[in-house]
């Protein structure tokens, strides 16, 4: 018997739609229904069958307010939010490395994007009494590694916070609000990650992905999550069977975080 989501002809943004779990997402949600508008800072050629894409640099207002104009022209409002963009370009190298361009920049990605899709669009969520923001965190906001993830784990210790309040505002008037806090996954930059240090140390593939799973303390299951691990994750949180859920984070590591 199909486990239904009850999600068909609903209608979702996701941010970060063309690589990694951002896609992975969007798959998700076409396979069970959902018309989905997504973001890219370029539209993927071919782009996945019935999924919208509009290419916009999230990083800015302007940027998202295009988004947002796009995504209300195609879909007519939205019911679901995942906000998945995220990522760092701080160099390594610890806090003496962060100017205050860097900062900018891992806040201006990791935090600020969401903040200004959520403030443009929640509006109109709450004119109809329903929808569903899903912001993508990071264990690092719990976990941070000091040479490289600093600003990076900051920024999404930020988002972690802003989205327990905004849940609190918002879920008398039909919002939830929920959190999914990766650990280590396979994506695409992962992948390249594993073989360069693999490349450094002179071993192989799987060499390199122990090396990255050390630096975090280790995974007790064994491997990274799967990209479509966590869109699965993400789909059953933006559907009517987890309607009580909201204001919580779900960690989805492998149990890297050795505390509950």
């Amino acid at each position: 018997m199909t486990f239904d989501l009850a999600l068909t002809d609903r209608r979702a943004l996701v941010t970060g739609g063309t690589k990694g779990v951002g896609a992975a997402v969007v798959q998700a949600l076409l396979d069970v229904g959902v018309a989905v508008m997504a973001t890219a800072r370029a539209v993927p050629a071919p782009a996945p069958h019935g999924a919208h894409y509009v290419a916009a640099d999230l990083t800015t207002a302007p940027g998202c307010q295009a988004a947002v104009r796009a995504t209300i022209d195609r879909l007519g409002g939205v019911d679901i939010l995942v906000n998945v963009l995220g990522g760092s370009s701080a160099p390594a190298g610890g806090f003496a490395t962060l100017d205050d361009d860097t900062w900018r920049r891992e806040l201006d990605q990791n935090l600020m994007a969401a903040v200004r899709l959520d403030r443009a669009l929640l509006p109109a969520m709450i004119a109809q009494g329903s929808g569903v923001i899903v912001h993508v965190t990071s264990i690092q906001h719990r976990l941070p590694l000091p040479e490289s993830t600093t600003a990076y784990a900051a920024a999404k210790a930020a988002l972690s916070t802003y989205s327990k309040s905004l849940s609190k505002e918002v879920a008398p008037k039909g919002i939830r609000v929920v959190r999914v806090a990766p650990g280590w996954v396979e994506t695409e930059a992962a992948v390249g990650l594993a073989e360069r240090l693999a490349a450094e140390a002179g071993t192989d593939y799987e060499g390199g992905k122990r090396i990255i799973m050390h630096s975090l303390g280790g995974i007790p299951l064994g491997r990274p999550a799967k990209p479509r691990e966590v869109a699965d994750l993400i789909a059953f949180l933006v559907s009517p069977r987890a309607g009580a859920i909201t204001g919580s984070e779900h960690v989805i590591d492998g149990g890297t975080v050795p505390t509950a």
